[in-house]
């Protein structure tokens, strides 16, 4: 099977967006734990969910801002690595936002805070945007072709004039 094609898997994606949430949940929890960890006595789940906390007014909630922005550029990480594909970026990011509003809107009702949906919106475009950057760019790398399976270093100096004049796939005049 080429790598273009794709099987209809939804067990597999099922499990990729679950395992994408809980690594975007756990880099939040560590960046909550480092930034805003300092400023309050006790973390809890109100800086996850809760929009009143994400606020521009108090340096408490910058400390939340950045979280979520540094916790979206970790996202676009684990884009690279769990999804692989620059086409699905969007969409997995887009998810993973759509469930945390989801959580939200349970968690402390429907965020009417405009600082929270910029923040948001901007984490979602930041996850998504670099996460097919660097997808791309993985997709796009060359594939190493050499005529021999292995051969040594000195081997490989010696034979790469040699390599260059080798064509990869010959043509036959077919007129």
């Amino acid at each position: 099977m080429f790598y273009g094609t794709a099987v209809w898997d939804p067990w597999l994606i099922v499990a990729q967006i679950v395992c994408f949430q809980c690594l975007y949940y756990l880099t939040l929890g560590i960046f909550m734990t480092i930034l805003v960890g300092t400023r309050v006595s006790r973390i809890s789940l109100v800086y996850f969910f809760d929009y009143a906390t994400v606020t521009a007014s108090t340096v408490t909630g910058w400390c939340v801002i950045a979280s979520f922005i540094l916790s979206s550029l970790a996202g676009a990480g684990f884009l690279l690595y769990l999804i692989e594909r620059a086409k699905k970026c969007l969409d997995f990011s887009a998810t993973l936002y759509i469930v945390h509003l989801l959580i939200c809107i349970v968690y402390g009702g429907w965020p009417s805070s405009i600082t929270w949906w910029v923040v948001n919106v901007t984490g979602l475009a930041v996850m998504a945007l670099l996460g097919e950057y660097l997808c791309i760019r993985r997709e796009l790398r060359e594939i190493p072709i050499s005529k021999f399976r292995s051969r040594s270093v000195s081997e490989d100096k010696a034979n790469e004039d040699m390599d260059e004049q080798i064509p990869l796939y010959r043509v036959d005049n077919m007129a």
